[in-house]
This record gives C-alpha cells, sequence and structure tokens, in this order.
C-alpha cells in the first residue's frame, strides 16, 4: 500500500483526538478509506474513524489489510508535519508503518506494528429518536459551561428544545439551545427524554470541533450517546458514550 495526504491536517489532527481516548488501535485499509473502530480501555466509549480514499492524492492499495499501531507514537510523528508537507503512509517488508514527511527536507520515520489480542469491534445497532444537529462550537462552549460545576452533565430534548445542565455541590449550570437557523431539532418523541453522561469523556471528544465546523447529537432516555464529525467526501469522526445511570 502507498498512501499519499497533500493535506495531513485531517489525519494528524483526528488522532490528535482519538489518541486522548485510545492508546492502541487497529486500522483496516479498504479500497474506500482508513477505516478504525476502537473501545477505550475502560469500555465506556467507542471510537469510529473514516478517513476516505477521496482525501489522498495517492492511493493504492492492492488488498485489503489491517495494521495495528500505538497511537501515542504515531500522534507524536503526525505533530512533526509542517502546513505545506505532504504524507506517504507505506508499510515496508519488515512489518513496519513508514511515515514520510516531505517539504522543504525529506524526513522519514518507522512505527512498528503490533499485535492486538481484543476481538475485532463492532459498531452497536442503536436507535435514536432525537437528533440534534448545531455548531461545534455551540456544543463545545455549553461542555465548557457545565465543565465548571460537575462532573457529568444531563443532555435533554423537548420537540423545539435542547438543554444541557450540570449540578455539583452547591452550583448549577443550566445551558437551553432552543431551534434556530444553526441548531436544528428533530424528534420522533413528544415526552422530554433525558440523559447523564461523563463531562471528562465529552471534553475530549469534543475536540473533534476542530475538524468539522458541525456535530450531531444522537441520544434516548438513559441510553448511549453519539457524536458525529463529518467533512464532506473526507471523513467521519464519531463517537458512542455509555450513560451514566444514576443509583438509587
Amino acid at each position: 500500500m502507498r498512501l499519499v495526504l497533500a493535506d495531513p491536517t485531517l489525519l494528524k489532527d483526528s488522532i490528535s483526538v482519538i489518541s486522548d481516548l485510545v492508546n492502541e488501535a487497529r486500522f483496516k485499509i479498504t479500497r474506500d478509506g482508513l477505516e478504525m473502530i476502537a473501545m477505550d480501555p475502560a469500555n465506556v466509549a467507542m471510537v469510529i474513524f473514516k478517513l476516505l480514499s477521496s482525501s489522498f492524492t495517492e492511493y493504492e492499495v492492492e488488498k485489503e489489510q489491517e495494521i495495528a499501531i500505538n497511537l501515542a507514537n504515531f500522534k507524536q510523528i503526525l505533530r512533526r508535519v509542517g502546513a505545506s508537507d505532504i504524507l506517504t503512509l507505506e508499510v515496508t517488508t519488515d512489518n513496519k508503518l513508514q511515515i514520510q514527511l516531505k517539504g522543504g527536507t525529506t524526513r522519514t520515520f518507522s512505527l512498528p506494528l503490533i499485535e492486538l489480542e481484543e476481538k475485532e469491534q463492532r459498531i452497536p445497532n442503536l436507535t435514536f429518536p432525537i437528533v440534534i444537529g448545531t455548531t461545534s462550537m455551540v456544543l463545545n462552549d455549553a461542555i465548557s459551561d457545565a465543565d465548571i460545576v460537575a462532573e457529568s452533565v444531563t443532555l435533554a430534548a423537548e420537540p423545539d428544545k435542547f438543554t444541557i445542565s450540570a449540578e455539583g455541590d452547591l452550583s448549577k449550570a443550566h445551558i437551553e439551545i432552543k431551534q434556530s437557523d444553526e441548531t436544528k431539532i428533530k424528534s420522533t418523541s413528544t415526552a422530554k427524554i433525558k440523559a447523564k453522561y461523563s463531562i471528562e469523556y465529552l471534553k475530549k471528544m469534543i475536540n473533534a470541533g476542530k475538524l468539522a465546523n458541525e456535530v450531531s447529537i444522537f441520544f434516548n432516555q438513559d441510553y448511549p450517546l453519539k457524536l458525529e464529525y463529518k467533512v464532506m467526501d473526507k471523513l467521519l469522526l464519531s463517537f458512542i458514550l455509555a450513560p451514566r445511570v444514576e443509583n438509587d
């Protein structure tokens, strides 16, 4: 395989976000693109990543293959990518991922491929009565507000209103986001739906806002949350987060 990116930012920023949640990951390289599904070590969050072949200036894949790498090490190499560098990925005969950065100079790094014991992850089949489309900035600001007062956040939705709230020992935060030009609420439920999630995980996930200006938020009553970031014809980065269920 030989994959060439003239604009490596999408890969660099994606790995930067993913590596905060996942230590090691298996990438599937197909004719359609680079794909990865991984769980965080605590089995609380899943990351789904697709970088489509249309993002690459050269995309040569003779046969579908899988490679597993340490993401922290990959992130360190990608940090060295300059604004005008062309990035090339190849698998060498001695079982390493070769990463070449070509700008004013040509720099070549190699990263050992690893064996992953864990079984292949599958995306769970989830159904959501609520879908909210808004800007990444609106969600990021709301999570930052909630982070001031608590470790978990409650998302609640009605047909025309979406609220994000948090409650600490003494303080409370309540952010109301109404249906508008930048926020669209689609609901198949007339009842109010709410669920609680970890802010620690959400803070890592919403960093994907640097990749896409818009985010789709899917949730259900005391049910996993799905966040989806897309760059048309190039990239999909989505997250599934388990809810925090109160112990009565």
